[in-house]
């Protein structure tokens, strides 16, 4: 029996009507005598398993399995191919955290690569690795931390890659010669590794004219240093600190020494009575003044005054009233010594009033004193009475030009005085002499002001191309406007034998004009009176309406140009607005014309007692003022006007501006309002000026 005698790896089977042994799958043999085990591997696991595969030999069989980084698609670790089984690339980058911190995967053909991001570097150097059990890390790429920098500070954002730059500042008050970078280089290191700011010196204080330091604090940043005024000098303005600033240099100080004043803005009023201002900046220092008064009366040649005494006062503005004769003429010396034991001195002329000997004694002379207006009883008067009275001041030196002893009314004919008032007083001293007038070396004389801001005078001259050099110190104050106060001072340098000068005068301001002759030490005072000018357009907020009297906001205005006395509502026929003047209507009340009224002022009010923004209705049937303010007639259309009026030294001035508009007066309320400001151009909105000398 053939199958009894098959090998044990083999098996019988039927093959054309007969048995035959046959290996089994896996060996090779007779069948009979032997089956040997067949290698399949040997021809290759890729073309028995496939790609990306091992093949494991078995006896009698073999297995696959996938080479690493590689899985099996039936997800069995092995397999065998003819079950259609193969090896897919496994992307071990799936698994989180794989490379590690700071660090990349990337997936390959059956296996990954770590890479360092991007600044940072492997510390072997190499460009890629794999997390194999060994612990590998990627560190960062840069120079680390940048240097510090004393008294300085990093400005902006910075990288710590080689290449980059950062960029430091120093703190207020601080330099750097050194650069203001630091660079990270390609060694990974800081160069330069060490800066620093050095603190700031403003070095040695400034000077400061006729000052001296009192206190020094430092020279380097916000250190201060204090002056103050030299002995004989006051502080007349700006800050006496100076400090040292963030650019090494030094603010201010802006101080301004003034050599003290001791006769200061010495004036005369109340005809014997001198003030003056004591401006030394020694507060409640005593001063003592020796006061030297030589008199003359002007009918008598044997009177005579010569009287000696001192008075002593710590007041910053002193004031003295002098027991003086009437019609007597006066040189008042006022002396004292100032701090630095220098003497200065000032000498004061008055002449008081006296009428008796006017008519009696000198008929010429009245005569030229009625041309000058002097006299009550004069026709047409061309100046104010006694304006020869006015005192001027003078330097005490000239007194000591002359030698010998003279007479105080010699002494007196000395000083130049003003306008025509010098011309008279020359020919009353001829009067009275009665001989050959001495002569007399007035610095300049006939003052005159024209065109209420401009002076001319007749100047002495003292040789061909002799230059004349004058001082002046102008002074302007407002009663009406407290804060106001005008001060300048400038030179003239002339060969003119009549000079002209015309000053930048506020209108409405009272002046004292200090002129001095620097090259005599002669001093005239001239007091000037501008006059006021058009008050400032009232600010109005225009109103047009229809069906009903309007309620109007009065606005108070600003004394710009002269003191504001009073404002005036004036209501007239619509028809009428394109005829208005601005200085009519000034006393029509509504009772003017009962029978046809053309206009009238509806309210007056006195300037001090309007409040800014005050209502005002029209039509209310009050008086305000003299004036009163009448209901509006039904059916009628009317134009409304707010008037402000400025008096001052007998001139009048005023400005106009159209108020409001009524159409169609009704009991109905209709309002159509038209809102604008001041002097913006509406539909009816016409602004009047006018100027009336009272």
């Amino acid at each position: 029996d053939v199958c009894a005698t098959c090998h044990i790896h083999a098996t019988c089977q039927q093959s054309g009507g007969k048995s035959v042994c046959i290996c089994n799958y896996g060996f090779v043999g007779n069948g009979r005598t032997h089956c040997q085990d067949k290698d399949e591997c040997q021809i290759g696991a890729s073309k028995i398993c496939g790609n990306h595969t091992l093949c494991h030999n078995t006896h009698g069989s073999f297995y696959c399995v996938c080479l690493d980084g590689y899985r099996a698609s039936n997800n069995n670790k092995t397999f065998i191919p003819n079950d259609g089984t193969n090896c897919t690339d496994i992307d071990e980058c799936e698994e989180s955290g794989l490379c590690g911190h700071n660090a990349r995967c990337v997936n390959t053909e059956g296996s990954y690569m770590c890479y360092c991001n991007d600044g940072y570097k492997l510390e072997t150097g190499e460009r890629s690795f794999h997390q194999d059990g060994n612990i590998v890390s990627c560190k960062e790429i840069g120079c680390g931390s940048p240097p510090e920098m004393k008294h300085g500070y990093i400005v902006g954002n910075s990288s710590l890659l080689p290449g980059s730059a950062v960029h430091y500042e120093c703190q207020e008050g601080f330099y750097s010669n050194e650069g203001k970078f630091s660079y990270c280089t390609a060694n990974e290191t800081w160069e330069p590794a060490t800066l620093s700011c050095k603190g700031v010196d403003c070095g040695v204080p400034p000077s400061v004219l006729n000052a001296h330091l009192i206190s020094v604090s430092g020279t380097t940043y916000r250190s201060e240093v204090t002056y103050d005024c030299v002995h004989g000098y006051l502080m007349a303005g700006g800050s006496g600190t100076a400090v040292c600033n963030a650019k090494g240099q030094w603010d201010g100080p802006d101080l301004v020494c003034k050599e003290e004043e001791l006769f200061s803005n010495l004036s005369i009023f109340n005809e014997t009575c001198v003030r003056w201002q004591r401006k030394t900046g020694r507060l409640g220092v005593r001063e003592t003044y020796t006061f030297h008064i030589l008199g003359q009366r002007l009918d008598e040649k044997i009177f005579s005054e010569n009287v000696i005494f001192n008075i002593s006062t710590s007041e910053d503005n002193p004031i003295v009233c002098l027991d003086l004769d009437s019609g007597s003429n006066y040189m008042v010396n006022i002396t004292t010594i100032s701090s630095t034991n220098i003497t200065v001195s000032v000498t004061v002329t008055i002449q008081t009033k006296g009428r008796l000997w006017e008519k009696a004694l000198f008929p010429r002379l009245h005569n030229s004193l009625c041309w000058l207006g002097t006299c009550s009883h004069c026709q047409h008067p061309l100046f104010l009475q006694d304006v020869f009275l006015s005192a001027h001041l003078a330097i005490d030196s000239m007194s000591k030009k002359s030698s010998g002893r003279k007479s105080p009314l010699e002494r007196f004919a000395k000083f130049t005085f003003s306008g025509l008032a010098f011309w008279l007083r020359q020919d009353w001293y001829r009067i009275l002499v009665h001989g050959t007038v001495p002569t007399v070396k007035e610095a300049f004389n006939n003052v005159l002001i024209f065109n209420d801001t401009c002076l001319k005078w007749r100047r002495n001259v003292r040789g061909i191309d002799v230059e004349d050099r004058y001082s002046f110190h102008v002074q302007g104050q407002r009663w009406y406007q407290k804060n106001f106060f005008q001060e300048m001072t400038f030179e003239l340098s002339t060969h003119k034998q009549a000079p002209e000068v015309c000053l930048d005068l506020q209108p409405g301001t009272n002046y004292s004009v200090n002129i001095s002759m620097v090259a005599l030490n002669f001093s005239l005072l001239v007091s000037m009176a501008t006059q006021i000018t058009d008050p400032p357009f009232p600010e109005v907020e225009f109103v047009a309406v229809k069906g009903s009297a309007p309620l109007l906001r009065l606005r108070k205005a600003e004394d710009q140009n002269g003191p504001i006395s009073l404002y005036q509502v004036i209501v007239l026929p619509l028809d009428l607005q394109s005829t208005f003047i601005c200085d009519s209507f000034d006393a029509t009340t509504f009772f003017s014309n009962t029978t046809d009224t053309k206009g009238y002022v509806a309210a007056e009010f006195q300037a001090k007692d309007v409040a800014d923004n005050m209502s005002i209705a029209l039509g209310d049937r009050h008086y305000y003022g003299k004036f009163y303010n009448a209901p509006l007639k039904l059916g009628e259309e009317y134009c409304v006007f707010l008037k402000i009026i400025s008096e001052w030294n007998k001139v009048r001035t005023q400005s106009c501006a159209v108020w409001a508009q009524i159409k169609n007066l009704s009991p109905t309320l209709q309002y159509m309002t038209a809102v604008g400001l001041g002097s913006v151009a509406a539909v009816c909105l016409i602004l009047f000026v006018s100027f009336s000398v009272a």
